[in-house]
């Protein structure tokens, strides 16, 4: 991703797509203009994860003290959570896109740091449903990374395309699951770029209506 990163601290308004690994890909804002990377140290990205709730406060709180015992491993592990991030970006929206078949280069890197985790993982069973789990114990610092990349497998797998979109806001481009009942939700979140949007139609509509109204009066009122 090019682009500049920047501090960010993370609100719930932030959590929009419908799944933590789609609220992962949206870490990045105005990716149709000049992307911002708010993850700008592996304690903003254990401070996302606390905030979405998927994941349990003590294994953040070892992984909080790993990482002040070994920054430089800590940045590393940031670093391969920012290319899965980017990795489940490109192709989940090639599929959205609907490109067939589907950009080698995605599928390659999502299936290379999906492999990374596995490697480290185990199965379990949880009622009747086998999972992949991974622990501090395995991953270290990448345990984030490890257990979003095997999240990110199970969401392509059973993604609802036609309920998955694009926010077409200006500096947005954030990717969200459409969970309404109606199913025609067109913003990521109506309180930002729904109303920005509709903030625009209400000023050009009354623009044109008084240049109607007075077709020798200048441009913006003057």
């Amino acid at each position: 991703m090019a682009g500049t990163v920047q501090a960010h601290t993370f609100r719930s308004r932030d959590l929009v797509g419908g799944h933590v690994v789609v609220d992962l890909v949206n870490t990045v804002t105005a990716r149709d203009a000049e992307p911002v990377d708010w993850l700008d140290g592996y304690p903003r990205l254990l401070e996302w994860a606390a905030l979405t709730g998927e994941f349990d406060p003590v294994v953040l709180g070892d992984l909080r003290r790993l990482a002040e015992t070994d920054p430089g491993q800590a940045a590393a592990a940031l670093e391969r959570t920012r290319e899965l991030r980017e990795a489940v970006h490109d192709l989940l929206t090639a599929l959205i896109r609907q490109e067939a078949p589907a950009p080698a280069a995605a599928v390659g890197r999502v299936e290379s740091h999906w492999k990374q985790a596995a490697a480290g993982a185990r199965l379990t069973v949880r009622g009747n449903t086998p999972l992949l789990e991974t622990g501090v114990e395995t991953s270290g610092l990448d345990h984030l990374h490890d257990e979003l990349a095997l999240r990110a497998l199970d969401l392509l797998r059973s993604l609802p395309l036609e309920r998955t979109r694009v926010c077409p806001g200006p500096r947005c481009g954030w990717v969200f699951i459409d969970r309404s009942r109606g199913g025609r939700r067109r913003w990521c979140d109506m309180a930002t770029c729904g109303n920005l949007a509709k903030g625009r139609t209400h000023y050009q509509r009354k623009r044109h209506t008084t240049s109607r109204q007075d077709p020798h009066r200048p441009p913006g009122g003057q």
